[in-house]
């Protein structure tokens, strides 16, 4: 989905405080719902363009919220950012990461203590509902300290509540398998108004979490699904794809290591989207590689610099490669990259988002969807073709937590999910981890905010198509929910030669 790491100002001055009060009756008021506005629902797709914005947009998107655009920019931001939120899962809910010391209200107070980790409410592991967390919070949390100043946490507030929460069990601690995004907060893996099971906090994608289950869905789990690799007897390619959300950031992150992915995984060729390199950056990071992929390609975008870009990094080197699909309308963004291999065509891709309030909807469903297709068929002529990457749609219900939440959501509006069955499934195109898990939850993007990805709280986003033709020399079609380092992760593919 290309959503950016997001961050949150702290400002406690008088300008503030007035915008926090609004801010708070305009959250009270249930007309203003940010799903029924298609600005604020693209703002909340990716929070990391309010900081781009202009004061006036700023200003209008404020107005559209219900809240009084008052203040300087850096005022308006916070408002902004804050009003967004509030809205978890169509829940409301304040930001304990924006502490307001002017703020006394009892409803305020408790919707912060609400996002504090359960990691400083809670002393044991057994199962629980949240008016026993709340009871639990009575004893523990004596007071709460925002901007250096002490407010008492009373026994009314945590009745009032108690009777506001919903049953939910089990508790959610910080992950320790591997280091998180300091953006990711602690929350509840659990559907509205429904009761859930124990987390397991380092396998948070083993538990089934869709706000409408069907009934004989059940959670991906690596573990148990992924497929041991052919016999030696078999010859077999192994490829990678992953949104990596910035190339040169996922290489600096403390706790990713591109050695031991390489190692763990053996993979013969990764594909990458997103990788946010201009030209000028390239050989740096070829010179940068792991020994033995010496081969890789790239494809930067020429008309936004630091945006969007694709790779393919291998081992084995291709017959050919191409840029792009020959169309100078789609080429300048560098979406694409093409490998041909001695059985296949292999093509890296980063399909655009629909974007602010749908504006690329239209070139999305009616020039590129169709163009890359009709590329690919031309491809499939004189050899079968593997087409992944980012494919920017959740395409049916099962692959995506909030289905109904996301109707007219960039990525999940029933244009771009019959776009996706019309130029590929139609045409003869395999979706690799759909027809091995018909009925399996797997997603591989999760937001950074509201801790989407401790909740599994996600959307399935990336895609291994194939031609038809080789679909059943597929051995394995799998996906890697535990790589950090991007807000989507890698998925796999097997396939036998």
């Amino acid at each position: 989905m290309g959503s950016k790491r997001r961050s949150f100002s702290n400002s406690s001055s008088i300008a503030d405080q007035n915008i926090d009060k609004k801010l708070r009756e305009a959250i009270d008021n249930d007309n203003n719902t940010i799903s029924d506005n298609p600005l604020l629902q693209d703002i909340k797709d990716d929070p990391s363009k309010i900081e781009a914005m202009t004061i006036q947009q700023l200003r209008t998107a404020l107005r559209t919220a219900g809240i009084p655009p008052k203040g300087l920019k850096r005022e308006l931001v916070s408002a902004l950012q804050s009003y967004l939120a509030k809205e978890i899962d169509g829940e409301s809910s304040l930001l304990a990461d924006k502490q307001d010391p002017s703020s006394n209200s009892d409803k305020r107070i408790s919707m912060m203590m609400e996002t504090k980790s359960v990691e400083d409410q809670v002393q044991d592991a057994n199962s629980f509902s949240k008016v026993s967390k709340v009871q639990q919070s009575r004893r523990t949390v004596k007071q709460l300290q925002i901007k250096g100043k002490t407010v008492d946490v009373n026994a009314k507030m945590v009745a009032t509540e108690q009777k506001k929460s919903a049953c939910a069990s089990g508790r959610m601690t910080s992950l320790t398998k591997k280091k998180a995004s300091s953006d990711v907060d602690s929350k509840y893996v659990s559907a509205k108004n429904r009761d859930t099971l124990p987390v397991n906090l380092s396998e948070p994608w083993t538990i089934l979490a869709h706000k409408k289950p069907q009934k004989g869905w059940i959670a991906y789990n690596p573990r148990t699904m992924r497929r041991s690799l052919p016999t030696e007897n078999t010859k077999f390619v192994k490829i990678l794809s992953w949104n990596v959300n910035g190339l040169r950031a996922l290489l600096k992150l403390e706790g990713f290591s591109a050695m031991e992915l390489a190692k763990q995984e053996n993979f013969d060729v990764l594909c990458l989207q997103e990788t946010k390199l201009q030209e000028k950056d390239v050989e740096s990071i070829k010179q940068s590689l792991i020994e033995g992929y010496e081969n890789s390609f790239w494809a930067c975008s020429n008309t936004r610099l630091g945006y969007s870009g694709t790779a393919i990094i291998s081992r084995i080197k291709p017959l050919s490669v191409r840029y792009g699909l020959g169309m100078s309308d789609h080429d300048s963004e560098g979406r694409v990259v093409i490998a041909e291999f001695d059985s296949f065509y292999l093509l890296s891709v980063y399909v655009p988002n629909s974007g602010d309030g749908l504006r690329r909807l239209t070139y999305r469903i009616t020039e590129w969807d169709p163009s890359l297709s009709n590329y690919i068929k031309e491809l499939e002529k004189s050899k079968a073709v593997i087409l992944t990457g980012d494919f920017n749609c959740a395409h049916e219900e099962i692959d995506i937590y909030n289905p109904a939440g996301n109707r007219r959501s960039a990525g999940f509006t029933i244009e771009e999910r019959q776009s996706f069955s019309t130029n590929f499934l139609s045409r003869g195109f395999v979706d690799t981890f759909r027809k091995q898990n018909p009925d399996v939850v797997g997603y591989t993007y999760w937001g950074y905010r509201h801790g989407a990805r401790k909740g599994n709280k996600g959307w399935r986003l990336d895609y291994f198509l194939v031609s038809d033709a080789i679909a059943d020399d597929v051995h394995d079609s799998f996906i890697l929910p535990d790589v950090i380092g991007s807000d989507h992760c890698p998925i796999g593919l097997v396939l036998k030669l």
